[in-house]
């Protein structure tokens, strides 16, 4: 079933920029990546890819400068935006962009970033879909497909009988709601990747007590994120 738009979708957000697809999503974007890297962690380097649109586009609209200010965990309407590029040299941030005009099998406006630091890397592939709207299609490999307009457990597990009943059943006695939930896997008996969007949050201690049962391997929380 294809995804509705509101009227706000159209609209699109109050941002800095020329365009809500090529800047104020590109922020988001990196917002969420930055959520999954870790919201508390130095970047120490990120590698970003634009592909198809972007790639001939991304000086032009400024998307260089908005996925590195989403990084900065800057928002769509942060007057900072425009420095952004200077403001990652000053947090000691080494970054280098790359276009991939011609990659068939991404849509149109997609963008890979690929953060270091701390011992820590990621992979994120964020789509810019208009209007200031996301879908994050893959994490490390994973097929991912969230908005990140809900608040968000991304749990990466070994693939075992009884996860996913279990984690479901963890979150109804939480009483929260889950609105999409979506497993990917390396292969059977291999590590599995949930991804749930809720329409509320988990206590910490919850999240505290999944962690620690030995299928987990890692648990992210992205949080209900104000753009």
């Amino acid at each position: 079933m294809a995804k509705r738009s509101g009227i706000f979708d159209m609209i699109g957000p109050v941002m800095i920029g020329p365009s809500s697809s090529h800047t104020a999503g590109v922020v988001r974007i990196g917002r969420v990546a930055k959520r999954i890297f870790g919201k508390h962690l130095a970047i120490e380097s990120v590698q970003i890819t634009f592909y198809n649109s972007f790639a001939r586009t991304y000086e032009g609209h400024g998307s260089d400068r908005a996925i590195l200010a989403g990084l900065l965990d800057f928002k769509t309407d942060d007057a900072r935006i425009k420095n952004a590029l200077d403001l990652a040299t000053q947090e000691s941030i080494s970054y280098t962009f790359k276009a991939v005009g011609n990659a068939s099998i991404y849509h149109p406006n997609t963008v890979k970033v690929e953060v270091q630091g701390n011992g820590r890397s990621v992979e994120v592939i964020g789509e810019s879909l208009g209007g200031g709207v996301i879908n994050i299609a893959s994490l490390d490999d994973f097929k991912a497909d969230f908005s990140a307009s809900n608040h968000t457990l991304i749990i990466k597990a070994t693939d075992e009988r009884g996860v996913i009943a279990f984690i479901s059943n963890i979150l109804a006695q939480e009483n929260c709601n889950i609105a999409t939930m979506s497993v990917s896997r390396k292969g059977k008996n291999d590590l599995a990747c949930h991804v749930i969007e809720m329409d509320s949050g988990i206590p910490q201690i919850t999240m505290d007590y999944i962690r620690h049962i030995n299928w987990c391997k890692e648990l992210i929380y992205i949080p209900d994120i104000d753009f």
